[in-house]
């Protein structure tokens, strides 16, 4: 199983990061197909062969996912992507 784990400091309000990794989760989702839903300050998100969460703390972010075999082959592609919509929606 390969993981990615990604930490983003941010100078966002709590509000206003919740709904910057919304954006990221909702791009994500639709390029990967991943569904994801929010537990407090967690979003947490799954599909065959992925499992994760997005912590959204008051100063930093941090995802978290285990990606099964299949999609541990398409890791690079995916930190990726990941990397480049916290870019867009955090700067």
């Amino acid at each position: 199983m390969s993981n990615i784990d990604i930490r983003r400091k941010h100078g966002k309000s709590l509000k206003a990061a919740k709904a910057a990794v919304d954006k990221t989760a909702t791009a994500i989702g639709r390029k990967f197909g991943i569904a994801s839903e929010w537990q407090g300050d967690n979003l947490h998100f799954s599909r065959g062969g992925v499992n994760g969460r997005i912590h959204v703390g008051k100063s930093e972010l941090r995802v978290h996912a285990e990606l099964g075999l299949l999609l541990g082959t398409m890791k690079p592609m995916i930190e990726a992507e990941i990397q480049r919509q916290l870019d867009e929606h955090f700067g």
